[in-house]
């Protein structure tokens, strides 16, 4: 049967008038549901996202960590057991020196296994990025709270926690400690004053480079004095305390604080002075390693590393904290150090060089 056209045209119009009011009416009844309170009906789509956004959140951790630490020691480990107690992730440790760390990528530089290196000098981090090895980590869960100096603007290394270098001295030989680093060229101390190894200790190299980066080539007058004046070059940091705890020795020029702290702390008669015309301030800057297999690992152990719970045990070893809101523990603060004004730069480019001289030097 054929249908008439104007029947059609009517039914149209009808249907059209009825779907009309029904969407009114359903905006209408929206309105009203909102304005008493009642929550809308959630977008499905919009729910998705959500669950999407929560899963990626709770993703599950799994396998290993290769890190490379310049520690301390104690340190290292308690991070090592934090960090595996919070993830369920291994980790693979090496401890050493920054020169060490540093020696040990160059020879597996054809097979990297590092995922992340936690080192003892800004510059030598500096360097990675400059080589294009360091990986970037925007994203690093309370970078925001970091003294912005210690840290890579693009998260390529965060300094989460920094020593200072100063004059330690060993309290039952020296009643009236020297105040000013020219003081240990002085007659007084001749034979006496230890001096850290730059090409061993990353911090080292640091002061170094720091105090020559200020005075320029005039700060080797100083250098060959205490040549001259018998200063010997003996080893990393603790190879350089230890004989001025055991008495063998007076001073340790350009020692690094928190080793004289933690040995008073235990009762050695060892104490720590920072000359008023300033001394260098050594962030200990952790990176991702680009060629990392360890990704998620890498960078959940820099939250780790920037979390309360790591830097109070970073207070705990009296280093000072690379966040700005954890307090120090017995020892000036970064407040209370006098600090040179350095040229971090200079310091990264003629690294090398100054540690050739240095041994030259002092050989």
């Amino acid at each position: 049967m054929k249908m008439r056209t104007g029947w059609k045209s009517g039914a149209l119009l009808l249907l059209a008038a009825v779907v009309g009011f029904g969407a009114s009416g359903c905006g209408t009844s929206q309105q009203q549901t909102a304005a008493n309170g009642a929550a809308p009906k959630a977008d499905p789509s919009a729910q998705q996202t959500v669950k999407s956004e929560e899963k990626k959140e709770e993703k599950k951790l799994s396998g290993k960590l290769v890190v490379y630490s310049a520690g301390p020691k104690e340190l290292a480990e308690s991070i090592q057991k934090g960090y595996e107690a919070k993830t369920g992730v291994k980790i693979e440790m090496f401890q050493g020196t920054t020169g060490k760390i540093l020696s040990r990528m160059e020879a597996e530089k054809a097979n990297p296994v590092v995922d992340v290196v936690v080192l003892a000098s800004l510059p030598s981090a500096q360097g990675l990025k400059k080589s294009g090895l360091t990986l970037e980590y925007k994203e690093a869960k309370n970078a925001d709270k970091l003294i912005p100096e210690w840290s890579d603007k693009e998260g390529n290394f965060f300094g989460y926690s920094a020593s200072a270098l100063g004059i330690g001295y060993n309290t039952k030989l020296v009643k009236t400690p020297p105040k000013e680093w020219a003081d240990l060229a002085k007659e007084e101390w001749k034979g006496k004053v230890n001096i850290p190894d730059p090409a061993l200790s990353g911090s080292a190299l640091d002061f170094v480079t720091g105090y020559l980066s200020m005075k320029g080539d005039s700060g080797w007058d100083l250098l060959e004095q205490y040549k001259k004046n018998g200063a010997a070059m003996a080893g990393a940091n603790q190879e350089a305390l230890d004989p001025v705890i055991t008495g063998s020795k007076s001073i340790v020029a350009a020692g690094v604080d928190y080793m004289t702290y933690q040995a008073k702390a235990k009762g050695e008669p060892i104490d720590m002075i920072y000359p008023a015309s300033g001394t260098v301030i050594s962030p200990r800057p952790a990176a991702i390693i680009k060629s990392s297999k360890n990704v998620d690992n890498a960078k959940a152990f820099i939250d780790y590393l920037l979390s309360d719970e790591a830097q109070k045990m970073v207070a705990e070893t009296y280093l000072l904290p690379g966040r700005k809101d954890v307090p120090v523990k017995d020892r000036p603060g970064v407040e209370q150090i006098p600090q040179m004004k350095v040229d971090w730069a200079w310091m990264d480019t003629n690294g090398d060089a100054v540690t050739k001289k240095f041994t030259q030097l002092f050989k």
